[in-house]
């Protein structure tokens, strides 16, 4: 065997020498913790003790208490000289650079620390991805925070307890590692207590600033017209489930009549609509009328969902404290219909110059209909005094603007009285849109969704490259700037393409694959059709107990009042599993439940 030169052995003695290093200020550490954690019992044992003194020495109160306290300041003190002060020789000891004699030493120390590692490579650990970083308490400006869903909570304990055999996995919002090693998965929820109340009164809340890490605001389901219970306890059906369903019962429908483990959904996918609750309006089967001549599967299809508008940063009706963010906004009609395979399409885009509020403000708003015909096109006199025409990109020059009395409000009762109750709004990224707009519409086709050439979701392609993609036209080249009613027809003729196609037409993600030969592809009509049914599918659910028992050994428990238990009987009462109240629950039963 060749020698070691030189370099490589003092190579070595560093190598050992920073190992032995680290060792030792883990060691330390592990001793630190150690030492807080016997102060911390000893000030509980003797807080502990004296209650218990005071409560048995009811003659003696006054000075008893006083005994009480000074001993407790005795033992504060102690711990705090022997936390804080320790022994001379100790630090001296410390002080000096661990040596590694050996080469036996050398190699016990790596096995320790390999033993080290394993050990913390078994913790659980939860990372956030974007998603939950945007809705994370840290971000105080309430107007940049996008909260999650509370599906999002229910992903992530499903997670928790069945791992890579949950149905749903968190991964839009969370990662978490070694779910095996979690032994216990709690879900409180506190009503009436809202995140303007925490973060007011964070100092009344210490046990959850110490000890969880992670605090993230999430929308309350109640402020949609959905239930807390239905949101946590449904778990929506994959594709998977279904074709077991189907092919065990004929259909959905007759597995919810025979299997006490389907739900149907009481709530629909898209729930963001404003309606009187005395307005009688078509039931969801309506939505499956007889398509246009020209599309191939219905267009609410393509509806973004209330979870899409918010991560999107669409304007959305909320209640609650989010409703303050869009205070001033109005909706587009008082009273919306269910939108249908029929309803209506209008392509809409805006121009927006810079003004001295330092915000852009609308100064052109164009919409066309189905059949390109321009139904509105305006120029729009801002508000606040124009600093920067963005011509390049608005096409709107001072000349333009100077005898313009249209205002911001005139076109909002203009929108108003134009769109049908039960309108598309179609248009690429209309989220900037209606905020300039500042106006909130329910039904939206959002181009920028529906295609995507990246294969990311949250990387977007430009309206003039999926015009020149799919329609073979070139817009915004002009030196003049952008053309509102270009680009709101463009829009609109994308859509088309698409509903003449397929859902999955032009858009890489939901392919798989980002060739333009693949993107432009015909889909066949099996594929369209089993495409169709993943929509219908979420209709349906099975209870999350059933999920969660499914293991051997373990069990679920619901402990809440007699509302709470009502709610979450519903879950199950026509299931097959074993449910007992908590004091006749015995070895085989799944759930228990306790007032």
């Amino acid at each position: 065997m060749k020698e070691p030169t030189t370099k490589q052995l003092q190579r070595l003695e560093k190598k050992k020498a920073k190992m032995a290093a680290f060792l030792e200020i883990a060691r330390l550490n592990d001793k630190d913790k150690e030492t807080k954690m016997e102060a911390l019992k000893q000030i509980v044992a003797t807080d502990g003790s004296s209650n218990l003194n005071d409560s048995n020495m009811a003659g003696d109160n006054s000075t008893r208490k006083r005994s009480c306290e000074k001993n407790s300041d005795v033992t504060c003190s102690e711990i705090c000289k022997e936390e804080n002060v320790p022994d001379k020789s100790e630090l001296q000891d410390n002080n000096k650079k661990p040596r590694l004699s050996d080469s036996k030493q050398y190699a016990n120390l790596k096995e320790e620390l390999r033993k080290r590692k394993k050990r913390l490579q078994a913790i659980p650990r939860l990372t956030l991805k974007a998603v939950g970083e945007n809705a994370t308490l840290n971000i105080r400006n309430m107007e940049k925070r996008i909260p999650i869903f509370l599906s999002d909570i229910q992903h992530l304990l499903l997670y928790s307890l069945l791992g890579h055999h949950s149905p749903y996995l968190p991964a839009r919002w969370c990662q978490l590692e070694k779910y095996n090693k979690i032994s216990h998965t709690v879900v409180f929820v506190l009503e009436g207590l809202s995140s303007y109340h925490y973060v007011a009164y964070e100092s009344m809340f210490p046990h959850i600033v110490s000890n969880l890490k992670h605090r993230l605001e999430v929308i309350t389901p109640t402020v949609y017209g959905a239930s807390i219970t239905e949101e946590l306890a449904a778990v929506p059906l994959t594709g998977t489930q279904s074709d077991k369903l189907i092919k065990q019962y004929g259909s959905l429908e007759t597995a919810l009549q025979t299997n006490g483990n389907v739900i149907k959904l009481l709530r629909s996918v898209f729930p963001m609509h404003s309606i009187n609750s005395d307005e009688k309006f078509p039931t969801k089967n309506s939505s499956n009328r007889t398509l246009p001549p020209t599309d191939k599967f219905c267009r609410t299809k393509l509806l973004l969902s209330l979870w899409q508008m918010v991560e999107e940063n669409y304007p959305v009706p909320l209640k609650g404290t989010l409703a303050e963010r869009y205070g001033s906004y109005i909706l587009t009609k008082d009273v919306y219909k269910e939108a249908t395979s029929t309803s209506p399409m209008f392509g809409l885009d805006c121009e927006m110059c810079l003004t001295t509020s330092g915000n852009l403000e609308l100064t052109r708003i164009s919409i066309v209909d189905e059949s390109m015909n321009v139904i509105y096109d305006s120029l729009v006199k801002p508000e606040n005094t124009i600093t920067n025409y963005l011509t390049r990109y608005s096409g709107i020059t001072e000349d333009m603007l100077n005898d313009v009395t249209v205002t911001l409000h005139d076109v909002q009762q203009t929108l108003r009285s134009l769109l049908p109750p039960d309108a598309i709004l179609v248009g690429q990224s209309l989220n900037s849109d209606l905020h300039t707009l500042k106006m909130m519409h329910p039904y939206i086709i959002d181009t920028s969704v529906i295609f995507n050439l990246t294969g990311d979701r949250y990387r977007k392609t430009k309206l003039q490259i999926l015009a020149r993609e799919f329609l073979e036209e070139s817009i915004q080249d002009s030196k003049a700037g952008h053309c509102s009613t270009e680009d709101s027809k463009a829009s609109m003729k994308l859509v088309k393409l698409k509903l003449s196609n397929s859902v999955d037409y032009g858009d890489a993600v939901l392919l798989g694959d980002r060739s333009m030969k693949v993107l432009k592809m015909e889909t066949d009509n099996e594929k369209t059709k089993r495409a169709l049914q993943k929509t219908e599918i979420k209709k349906y659910a099975t209870s999350i107990f059933s999920h969660i028992t499914k293991n051997k050994g373990t069990t679920a428990a619901i402990v809440g009042n007699d509302e709470v238990m009502s709610e979450y009987s519903k879950y199950l009462t026509n299931s097959s599993l074993n449910v007992m109240d908590d004091e006749s629950f015995a070895k085989d039963d799944q759930v228990s439940t306790q007032l």
